[in-house]
């Protein structure tokens, strides 16, 4: 087993703007991160299996519903903490800051924010520890980039609703234990559902022979006649906006996420060329290698600085969907091209199973397409800067 040797760079002292618990935060993610998840990954990854043991330990570095308050499990703490969390769990794979991501902005978030106070205090709190895990069911195998189009529905029974419909691509479905559905009533207009496991008609079938987010499990949400009892109704928003709203703070863990991979491929990448020796010297001293290195920490510099001020933004309310937008698909890009470059400085030994780029470049395959596909984040911010939307 290879120790990680991870060191995490700083070119413009980024560490100067943070305050004493946002680092105590990071570093504590960061220490897991190389006990828990960097010894195990890999070969989680080539298993193409979930390591379900770290569950617990996501739940006490505060991964799950970092910014939800403590009256409800929560951490109490601010967005930037949320987004270095998310940074240092996708430093070690992206599927497991998924399993976060979904758990405390797909799932907590819409509780905490549409719910009731009965249903905050009924799931929050064991969602927070780790006790139940959640997924989030918004796409659908006819309706990706455009939900509001959903054929998923339930009605009104009487004392219950009925549900029926299909869902795909959900992240923790396999094993959640809640999932929050968002379906169409009898009057078309969109609701959110917790639909809890084991109720009858409700199935989570597995997805298999996935190339990428290997050590996630991924699955499909099935409703045949499922009975929710009408208490689990979200009431707090309903209408497109109100799952949207969900992403907007999924999306913007992954503005941080993607940091934190990039990070560890610019981080192998600089050790490897240091060390691998070519023609009587380290590659390190060629100029391509250089150029390569020294765009490399020049992207994520702008990253970092493009996420920190996001953070700002969030941590004041002002964070705006087409700023979240933009930060999404540009820190992702910036890192699936450093992750590109960097299995090109380490040649073959960069697919190999021993360094951790080419399961980073898999990933994030991934994670350039959900949550909003690389495209339609573009054509956001075109709307947002021309007022005219070229996606309907």
């Amino acid at each position: 087993m290879k120790p990680d040797l991870f060191e995490a760079p700083d070119y413009y002292n980024l560490d100067d703007l943070l305050s004493e618990e946002h680092k105590l935060v990071r570093d504590a993610a960061r220490q897991w991160v190389k006990r828990d998840i960097s010894p195990v990954i890999e070969e989680y990854a080539q298993k193409a299996e979930f390591p379900k043991q770290i569950i617990g330990g996501l739940a006490e570095i505060g991964a799950f519903g970092p910014y939800i308050p403590e009256e409800y499990g929560g951490a109490g703490l601010d967005q930037i903490s949320y987004g270095l969390i998310m940074q240092e769990i996708e430093r070690g794979d992206s599927g497991v800051r998924s399993t976060a991501s979904v758990q405390s902005s797909l799932v907590m978030y819409p509780i905490f924010a549409y719910g009731t106070e009965e249903q905050r205090k009924k799931y929050l709190p064991k969602l927070a520890t780790g006790e139940w895990m959640g997924c989030f069911g918004l796409t659908e195998p006819n309706h990706g980039s455009n939900p509001g189009g959903m054929e998923t529905k339930f009605k009104d029974a009487g004392d219950h609703y009925v549900l029926n419909g299909a869902k795909l691509w959900i992240s923790n479905s396999p094993f959640a234990d809640v999932a929050v559905v968002w379906a169409k009533n009898e009057e078309g207009r969109i609701h959110g559902l917790i639909v809890e496991r084991g109720m009858e008609g409700f199935s989570t079938p597995e997805t298999h022979n996935k190339w990428s987010l290997r050590a996630s499990a991924t699955g499909e949400l099935i409703f045949d006649n499922v009975k929710v009892p009408k208490e689990n109704l979200l009431p707090g928003k309903s209408g497109l906006g109100a799952p949207l709203g969900c992403l907007d703070s999924a999306r913007y863990g992954i503005a941080w996420g993607a940091i934190g991979a990039a990070m560890d491929c610019y981080d192998t990448a600089l050790r490897y060329a240091k060390e691998r020796e070519q023609f009587g010297k380290p590659i390190a001293a060629y100029q391509l290698q250089q150029k390569k290195l020294a765009e490399m920490i020049t992207e994520i510099t702008k990253a970092q600085l493009l996420a920190f001020r996001l953070g700002q933004l969030k941590n004041e309310g002002k964070a705006t969907t087409a700023q979240i937008s933009m930060a999404k698909r540009n820190n992702v890009e910036m890192a699936i091209k450093i992750a590109r470059e960097a299995r090109q400085v380490l040649g073959g030994m960069g697919i190999t199973g021993e360094y951790s780029i080419m399961r980073h470049m898999m990933n994030l395959e991934s994670v350039i397409t959900y949550e909003g596909t690389h495209d339609i984040h573009l054509l956001i911010t075109g709307a947002d800067i021309t007022g005219i939307q070229a996606f309907k």
